[in-house]
């Protein structure tokens, strides 16, 4: 008789796989079954364990390491930090429904339409040069977790052309919890063909690193806010297909 995966009896209850592994891996570290600094097992080794694709196993990886419980060293592998981060972070455990990820990006366009701006009048050719090259690594991402991080490192970059370390300290501190697809299957969120939704993004995003380019303030925060509206219109959308009507 084959052993039920661990995660099998949550899986029953409609929830994300995703979700369940890292609430599994933060219990084993909780309860001190995989202690603070130790690696964690390979990608190999919890996909076996716990019955699921590599796609999920770095989704939830992501998602711990933006909640600061661990670390990837390239080359090594992932670890659990000694000592959790206690600054200020929105939990991306707590993201789980649609409604969670529109408030963050209402929160986001609060923020990065001015950060945008700021980042225009501000920036340096060197920083420029790191907003191109996250931009060439997102028009490249083979895998939706690479995406995924090269579009937190391009709002990242504009956060620390600003020059000002509180734009800075609350991008890290979010982390790539802040992009929607962390959360949510990217081609569910476009409901289209999953090539042109990334070209549109890639679009976005162009519009954006021109306006910044040639130090347009105004423009930047244009297009930063249509960036956001977008995204979170896109969400509003899917949410409404979903909510039952009475």
């Amino acid at each position: 008789m084959n052993q039920e995966s661990p995660l099998a009896g949550n899986r029953r209850k409609n929830r994300s796989l995703t979700q369940d592994l890292v609430s599994e891996l933060s219990r084993q570290i909780t309860e001190g079954h995989i202690k603070r600094g130790e690696k964690l097992p390979t990608e190999s080794e919890v996909m076996d364990r716990y019955g699921v694709s590599r796609t999920v196993v770095r989704e939830a990886i992501s998602r711990l390491q933006a909640s600061g419980v661990v670390e990837t060293r390239h080359g090594i592998g992932t670890f659990v930090l000694d000592t959790p981060s206690t600054g200020f972070r929105i939990d991306p455990a707590t993201i789980v429904t649609l409604r969670d990820v529109m408030a963050v990006l209402e929160l986001r366009i609060s923020l990065e339409v001015e950060s945008a701006g700021l980042a225009a009048t501000r920036r340096t050719d060197a920083q420029l040069a790191d907003m191109a090259a996250a931009l060439a690594r997102f028009y490249n991402a083979s895998h939706a977790t690479d995406a995924v991080s090269a579009d937190f490192a391009f709002h990242q970059q504009i956060a620390i052309a600003t020059g000002n370390r509180y734009f800075i300290d609350i991008i890290d501190h979010f982390g790539t919890s802040i992009i929607p697809r962390t959360r949510l299957d990217s081609a569910y969120i476009a409901r289209s063909d999953q090539q042109e939704y990334h070209n549109r993004l890639c679009r976005e995003h162009d519009d954006i690193y021109a306006a910044i380019q040639r130090q347009d303030s105004e423009a930047a925060r244009a297009a930063m806010r249509l960036h956001l509206t977008n995204s979170r219109e896109r969400l509003r959308r899917l949410h409404e297909t979903m909510t039952p009507t009475s």
